[in-house]
């Protein structure tokens, strides 16, 4: 059987490098493809893929974001995150979020096809070299009981702060999400309460640091 892909990367020439690997493979073949997490949510929804290979960093909605809405809307959807970021923060969260394995892009010649073959057999794929570090880490804190910190904001303020940060008025993140305004503006309230920030650039930057967006 032929497993059905869905691509999401923000940037058109890696979702054309990365399609020139799965295509040439008899048994994977990408149906659609998407330019953020948002086009990425709609497109599974259209085209039923039985895998969805997501970017970290992208427009709108980050590929941690889709995932996790992906993993509650289609339970038995096949998640592969491809990353540039070789961080253990984005490896845990790429877990909890719902996600089947983690590539880094530096190795997705080497590394993709095997992804998403374990992927469709329902077993986890991480990339080699940081296998063993990652158990050794967690092991270690767990052993201190210093569990992954919790999430410091929730799924719909992590969108709001996302959205703020890329420059959207108030008004229009209230359209792309279906919301009053007033619901932003408190969401953007609690936001800076709870982050200790002051204002607009402030948010901007933490949502690099947490790699909503990129710089």
């Amino acid at each position: 059987m032929t497993t059905r892909i869905l691509l999401a990367d923000d940037h058109a020439l890696v979702r054309r490098g990365v399609r020139l690997i799965l295509d040439s493979e008899p048994d994977l073949h990408v149906v659609a493809e998407a330019g953020d997490g948002a086009e990425a949510l709609r497109l599974a929804a259209t085209e039923q893929p039985d895998l969805v290979i997501l970017d970290i960093a992208m427009p709108r909605m980050t590929g941690l974001q889709a995932a996790r809405e992906l993993a509650r809307q289609q339970p038995d959807l096949r998640i592969l995150i491809l990353t540039m970021y070789d961080n253990e923060q984005y490896f845990f969260e790429a877990l909890k979020a719902g996600a089947n394995g983690y590539v880094l892009k530096s190795v997705a010649d080497r590394d993709l096809v095997e992804a998403c073959r374990a992927a469709m057999r329902d077993e986890p794929f991480l990339y080699p070299g940081a296998v063993n570090a990652l158990i050794r880490n967690y092991l270690e804190r767990s052993a201190q009981g210093d569990e992954p910190p919790a999430r410091a904001i929730t799924e719909r303020e992590e969108e709001i702060l996302k959205l703020v940060a890329e420059g959207h008025s108030s008004k229009e993140i209230a359209r792309l999400l279906f919301i009053s305004v007033k619901t932003v503006e408190r969401h953007r309230a609690n936001l800076l309460q709870k982050l200790g920030l002051r204002d607009r650039l402030e948010l901007t930057r933490y949502a690099i640091r947490a790699g909503l967006i990129e710089p």
